[in-house]
């Protein structure tokens, strides 16, 4: 099993970036999908996850600022992301659990995202 994400980026405050994570080996649809997020000297944190019908969960703080999504034909995960703010620097992972398991199965490599003031 392979999460190939990309789509990181230094970005202006305010602007947008649009993470992508492809995922091989896995029956993607049978999957709950998510984004982490891990910024220097924190702990990874939850950014959003997804179902396979594509029910979402947000982190209280990103609601209306970030959007997950999946796209099963084409078995990848994406993660839109707009008014972006300094306090959103942080390397961005793609992670996926079987449905009703509790723990996340496999983990992509992350990329980074970095956003100026």
């Amino acid at each position: 099993v392979q999460l190939q994400a990309s789509g990181g980026g230094l970005v202006q405050a305010g602007g947008s970036l649009r993470l992508s994570c492809a995922a091989s080996g896995l029956t993607f649809g049978s999957y709950v999908m998510a984004w982490y997020r891990q910024a220097p000297g924190k702990e990874r944190e939850l950014v959003a996850c997804i179902v396979g019908g594509g029910s979402t969960y947000y982190a209280d703080s990103l609601k209306g600022r970030f959007t997950i999504s999946r796209d099963n034909a084409k078995n990848t995960l994406y993660l839109q992301m707009n008014s972006l703010e300094p306090e959103d620097t942080a390397v961005y992972y793609c992670a996926a659990r079987r449905i009703g398991s509790s723990l996340w199965d496999y983990w992509g490599q992350g990329t980074q995202v970095t956003v100026s003031s």
